[in-house]
Formats: C-alpha cells, sequence, structure tokens
C-alpha cells in the first residue's frame, strides 16, 4: 500500500505555549509514529518575515521552535523535520507557480481582506497601506511548500482552509496547462483537538498577552495557572465542567481516571485554588522531562542544527529531481533537449 504524504507547517513566532502543544504539536507528534504515513514537519521560517522584522527575534524562534518538536520526541527517523530557508527549491517553485496564480484569487485571500478593511474602516485613502507583497502573496508560498512534497494531506486550523483550497486552484491550473505533476492536497481539520483558554478567558494566544509558556520553569508554571480567571463561586458550591477553562486544561493533561475523580470533585464542590493545584500538577507530570531536554537542547544548538540539516538533506533528495521535472515541464531545461 502506498503511504500517505502528510505535511505541516511549524509557525516560528516566539515561544510556544501550552495551547500550541495540545492544539498542534502534541497530535502532530502522535500522529508521525504511523508507519503508513510519510510526514513532513518544517520550521515555516520564511513565512516569519511576512510579520517579524527584527533579525534577533527571528532567529532566536527558530532555535526555541526546533528544541521543542524534539524535546517532546519528535521521531525525525521517521519523518522529514526541516527548515523551510534550507530547500531552495521551495522560493523557485513559488516563482514558478507565481507566474501561473491569477491576481484575483489574491485578491480574496483572507489575511490581505482583513488588511485592507482596517485601512479602509480607520479613513486611509490607500487601502493597501501597510500591505507588503509578503502579505499579499503569502498563500503561494504556502502553496509552494505543500505541492513541493505532493502532500496527500495538510492538518489545519479552520482559518487556513481557504490557504488549501487556493493550493488546489494554483495546483489544478499548472496541470491543466504543464501536465499532471502535483497531487491536490486535502485538508485535515481535527474538530476533537482541545483550543485551550488563556489566562484572561480569551482563547490562549500570544496575540492576547494572555498564555502560558511550554516550558516555562516549575515555579512560574504554578503562579501563572494560579492566575487563571475564574468566577466568585464559593468552595463548597457544586461547580459545572462544561465551558470551564480549568477543567478543560485539566483535561488536556490528565488521565481518562483522573478527570472523572476531578468531575466529581466538581459536582461536590471544591475551591478554584484546590482545582488550580491539581493542574499544576498534571501539566507539570507532563512536561517535567521535556522541560529537561529542551534546557539541554537549548545549549546545544549545533546538534539542533545538525539534525535540521540532515532533514533538509532528506527532503531535497525529492525536492531537487521534482523540480528539475518542473523547470523542463515550463521549458527552462539546456538548449540541447
Amino acid at each position: 500500500m502506498k503511504k500517505l504524504t502528510v505535511l505541516t507547517g511549524i509557525t516560528t513566532s516566539g515561544t510556544p505555549h501550552l495551547g500550541n502543544y495540545v492544539g498542534a504539536i502534541r497530535p502532530c507528534i502522535e500522529a508521525s509514529r504511523d508507519e503508513n504515513v510519510n510526514s513532513y514537519y518544517f520550521l515555516a521560517d520564511f513565512h516569519s518575515l511576512i510579520k517579524c522584522q527584527d533579525p534577533e527575534r527571528v532567529h532566536q524562534s527558530r532555535l526555541e521552535v526546533a528544541a521543542t518538536w524534539l524535546a517532546l520526541g519528535l521521531d525525525t527517523d521517521k519523518s522529514t523535520f526541516y527548515c523551510q530557508s534550507d530547500i531552495p527549491e521551495i522560493p523557485e517553485l513559488t516563482w514558478i507557480l507565481t507566474c501561473m496564480t491569477a491576481k484575483g484569487l489574491m485578491n480574496r485571500a483572507h489575511a490581505y481582506k482583513a488588511a485592507v478593511q482596517e485601512n479602509e474602516d480607520n479613513g486611509s485613502p490607500d487601502p493597501d497601506k501597510g500591505v507588503t507583497m509578503g502579505l499579499y502573496c503569502y498563500p503561494i508560498l504556502m502553496a509552494a511548500d505543500i505541492l513541493m512534497f505532493n502532500a496527500n494531506i495538510v492538518p489545519v486550523g479552520k482559518d487556513q482552509i481557504q490557504h488549501l483550497e487556493m493550493t488546489r486552484d494554483i495546483a489544478q491550473r499548472f496541470n491543466h496547462h504543464f501536465g499532471e505533476h502535483f497531487v491536490l492536497p486535502e485538508a485535515r481539520v481535527d474538530e476533537s483537538t482541545a483550543v485551550l483558554t488563556g489566562l484572561d478567558g480569551r482563547k490562549m494566544s500570544k496575540s492576547y498577552d494572555n498564555y502560558i509558556p511550554l516550558f516555562a520553569p516549575e515555579k512560574t508554571l504554578r503562579k501563572l495557572i494560579m492566575k487563571i480567571v475564574t468566577n466568585s463561586q464559593a468552595p463548597e458550591e457544586p461547580k459545572e465542567t462544561e465551558g470551564c477553562a480549568l477543567f478543560d486544561m485539566f483535561r488536556a493533561f490528565a488521565t481518562p481516571a483522573q478527570v472523572e475523580e476531578m468531575r466529581a470533585k466538581f459536582a461536590a464542590g471544591i475551591g478554584w485554588g484546590y482545582v488550580k493545584q491539581d493542574l499544576f500538577e498534571v501539566v507539570n507530570a507532563q512536561l517535567a522531562e521535556p522541560r529537561e531536554k529542551y534546557a539541554e537542547l537549548m545549549q546545544n544548538p549545533g546538534y539542533i542544527e545538525k539534525v535540521l540539516k540532515e532533514g533538509a538533506e532528506k527532503a531535497r533528495a525529492y525536492s531537487r529531481p521534482f523540480l528539475e521535472r518542473i523547470r523542463k515541464s515550463v521549458g527552462i531545461r539546456t538548449l540541447t533537449a
């Protein structure tokens, strides 16, 4: 049976937090162990340049994100783990695809439309104020990431579904003109994936500054969990688990038996302070060992670089000959051919 190719891009925009771990990192690492799947995981560092022009932050984030995935147990023997910027075939394919992509398609991209709408709402005479070509063409670079390795499945959040549809449109147009080169990828949205609430009751996000860093030191982790906003119910009052941020976070880290025990405590009445202490203990238990590995890896960037370079060579064993076929198909080949 032919293996499915599954590809996941990892944003390099700051320190990963608990929400990233539960919503993306943990399920991806678990999925990477499937023997029937070719898994590609890449640091989307070219994408990070769209919003961040701080060289030190870009550099540090690449290091932190790579160390995070390795510390959490990504098996780089069973999967391909690389930096987007280490695959020169990707920007070349991006240009080739750009020449086949209709401007009207890019005009409909959510991120671009949102930027234009914000300018119009602010009364700017220029609807494209602050819009870079990086932001505008972002979906084409994403298409190149996916199509370069002919991914069958791309796990995404709901906000990225449009980009997968655009990728399919671009691939179909290219295939129509130059022959069947690209697989049409499918988006996979896991509705069961947990979405954690942050310290202030909103979705945990770096944008809201309400997040808990994944590898915060033990004391800091406990302090942050104790700051999570709760209601004013008295300790002895029975409490609802449905829609409770603390219970949802506890469930994301605890065993089924621990979850049922906590559910009973909610029904009987438990103080929020005790819930937070129990939450801290299950989160810390799951992350204590990876936290140590992460600290060791951060002191050894040379090892991380080596792993990423090996992953890039593994990826390029596919991308080099594939891009050569793409080049030939569009007419860029030796003059004697």
